[in-house]
């Protein structure tokens, strides 16, 4: 399944034949084409990291390992008199072999859709409507414990809505604000819904450990939203004129429990391009929500001792090919 996702990736980057952008109409290595078709920029991104390691009587010990990390991202925008709509795609996707015996190991799964869609009230300041849609393509597993099955294709899913205003005082940021947002989880995967995973209702189990009652699938929040974004790749110092940074970041109060806790979504990346084809790419990610219990084994006996809301942070380095088209 892992390999037919990377060829889909590969696949779908073929069919396109854009200029890039990385997220949210926001550009990562590269100059966007100042000329446009009645209103529309267009642009597409790919990058593809590879790390190998391989060792014969190495007296030192270690391990082979193998690892792959791809980056694909389009984006489509469109501005004419006081209209604005923005649309993009991030697919993101990476596994891991090490040692002879040992599986591919996912190190990487995103699919993020996002389009929003303004009218200029005044100055620079819009009206908008916003949707965005976040899932993964594989099963996700815990390999430092027992490689249990602790996600799924669409289990996790957000799907956000929101009517706001959005500020953009220049091309390289805008900060959105909407005070009316609908969230939604779904958690596609009766396994995963029975334990009440990402929040959802979990099953009801009688006193012998029987399922009497199978969890809910989805849920359901209403409450307030912001999401900063900032994106730059022509800075003029020497030092950084070959890099590109965008970072985004995502808050959500729920109205109707617990609105002090805030659920986090922020993530970074730094593009430095090397030449042509060669990239360096770092990649951040930190999630906080407190639906979210993380199972925490304080004494490292592999027992479980308490679950709760944990900061998550994932981050990627890489060196590699990259394309913009």
């Amino acid at each position: 399944m892992k390999t037919k996702v990377l060829l889909l990736s590969l696949l779908i980057i073929s069919l396109f034949r854009l200029p890039a952008q990385v997220t949210e109409g926001e550009s990562k290595l590269r100059t966007q084409n100042a000329d446009t078709t009645q209103g529309w920029k267009k642009g597409g991104f790919a990058s593809l990291n590879f790390s190998q390691v391989s060792l014969t009587n190495w007296a030192a010990g270690g391990q082979n390992s193998f690892s792959i990390n791809g980056l694909f991202s389009i984006f489509a925008n469109y501005k004419k008199d006081k209209t604005a709509w923005d649309n993009s795609l991030d697919i993101g996707y990476g596994v891991l072999k090490q040692g002879k015996a040992s599986d591919f190991m996912k190190t990487d799964d995103k699919f993020d859709f996002l389009s929003k869609f303004g009218k200029q009230a005044f100055s620079n300041f819009y009206y908008a409507a916003l949707l965005n849609f976040k899932t993964q393509m594989t099963i996700g597993r815990d390999y430092a414990k027992d490689t249990a099955k602790i996600s799924n294709f669409l289990a996790p899913a957000y799907i956000v809505g929101a009517v706001g205003m959005d500020y953009k005082p220049n091309s390289y940021f805008s900060a959105f604000i909407a005070p009316l947002t609908g969230k939604i989880t779904i958690v596609n995967d009766q396994e995963l819904a029975n334990k009440g995973a990402f929040g959802v209702t979990p099953g009801v189990y009688n006193e012998g450990g029987i399922l009497i009652k199978e969890g809910k699938r989805s849920k359901s929040e209403f409450g307030g939203y912001m999401r900063f974004i900032y994106s730059k790749n022509d800075f003029k110092g020497e030092f950084m004129k070959n890099v590109s940074l965008t970072s985004k970041l995502d808050l959500f109060s729920n109205y109707l429990k617990n609105p002090q806790n805030i659920d986090v979504s922020w993530e970074t990346q730094i593009v430095l391009k090397v030449n042509k084809y060669i990239t360096v790419n770092i990649n951040t990610h930190l999630i906080y929500d407190d639906d979210i219990k993380i199972a925490i084994d304080e004494n490292n006996d592999g027992i479980t001792d308490k679950k709760g809301p944990r900061i998550q942070f994932k981050e990627i380095l890489g060196v590699g090919f990259s394309y913009k088209f």
